[in-house]
């Protein structure tokens, strides 16, 4: 067995490190250039309406039941998501001083190909 700490129920894949570090950046740059939804309240609303081009769930959220619902609707409205290690980072990437258990970009700006990437990635990746 590994000594790789155990990962939420709601994780279904793993996402490389360098997947992870470009969604905080292109989260970053969505909230400067393009527009961006934080929490999940605001993350689950734009998913239902179809908005969302990218979501991003962390999976250091306790209790987990708070996000476990978002795989579940990203894969019912065909939205691309992508799991992220830190909340605080998410947090960060969207201009907080706390973290955010999720966060969605409803529209890229000028992290249009950066998104692109990531999403042709996760597909290679997700089953």
């Amino acid at each position: 067995m590994s000594d790789l700490p155990k990962k939420a129920f709601y994780v279904k894949f793993e996402v490389p490190k360098e997947i992870a570090e470009a969604a905080y950046e292109a989260l970053k740059v969505a909230r400067e250039t393009g527009k961006i939804r934080k929490g999940t309240n605001e993350t689950t609303k734009t998913i239902e309406r179809g908005k969302a081009k990218l979501v991003l769930i962390a999976e250091d959220v306790s209790p987990p039941e708070v996000v476990a619902h978002l795989p579940l609707l990203c894969d019912e409205r065909k939205a691309a998501y992508v799991y992220v290690p830190e909340k605080q980072r998410i947090g960060e990437a969207l201009g907080l001083t706390v973290g955010s258990a999720a966060a969605a970009i409803e529209e890229t700006g000028d992290s249009e190909k950066l998104v692109a990437e990531i999403v042709e990635k996760l597909k290679g990746i997700v089953k």
